[in-house]
């Protein structure tokens, strides 16, 4: 067990294999910084590996929405307040990372497909220490935010995906209705 872990994501809903993701990252150090990436849009950026995250209906959420999403979720299941931070981390733009989180600390993530192998890269580039929790196949990857994101647009039903924290704040802040605007879903 290291003493300071960095781990990371968009976010945009978190869901219940997120929290899987997150509690992972967790029991491999003793304080985990959760990094949020994508935090405004003057830090996305596109990249050839995945298109899709840096377009406005992959990033619905603002970076407080997520911190604050994020907080209650890890609080439900128990962890210590103090065991746990939530930054920015412009996962595009690298060369801000020393700016963000401890460049010392231990890098956890997971690998799915060619966006998570380039993190890998950029990581490995910055002379990071890396750990790879789990490289699986796109099919392995279960819950994605573009489905539940894809639920609520359609009006279907989404809240078993997510911890019950999460579900009661997208509700209050109503970010369905948002989403369905974003993407021009039913009403």
């Amino acid at each position: 067990m290291t003493d300071l872990g960095v781990i990371h994501g968009r976010f945009q809903v978190l869901h219940n294999d997120h929290m899987k993701y997150l509690l992972a990252g967790k029991v491999r150090c003793k304080h985990l910084i959760i990094g949020i990436t994508n935090p405004d849009p003057s830090l996305v950026r596109q990249d050839s590996t995945d298109e899709a995250r840096s377009q406005a209906a992959a990033n619905p959420l603002t970076y407080y929405e997520r911190y604050v999403m994020i907080r209650e979720a890890m609080l439900d299941v128990e962890i210590d307040h103090l065991d746990f931070s939530i930054v920015p981390l412009p996962i595009n733009v690298p060369e801000l990372f020393k700016y963000y989180v401890p460049t010392d600390a231990r890098f956890f993530l997971t690998i799915y497909d060619d966006w998570g192998r380039r993190k890998l890269e950029i990581m490995r580039t910055l002379g990071l220490k890396t750990e790879v929790m789990w490289e699986r196949s796109p099919e392995e990857k279960g819950i994605t935010s573009s489905q539940v994101r894809d639920l609520m647009n359609n009006g279907e039903l989404w809240e078993h995906l997510v911890p019950p924290s999460v579900a009661k704040l997208m509700n209050w802040w109503k970010i369905p209705d948002r989403i369905r605007i974003i993407m021009g879903g039913s009403s």
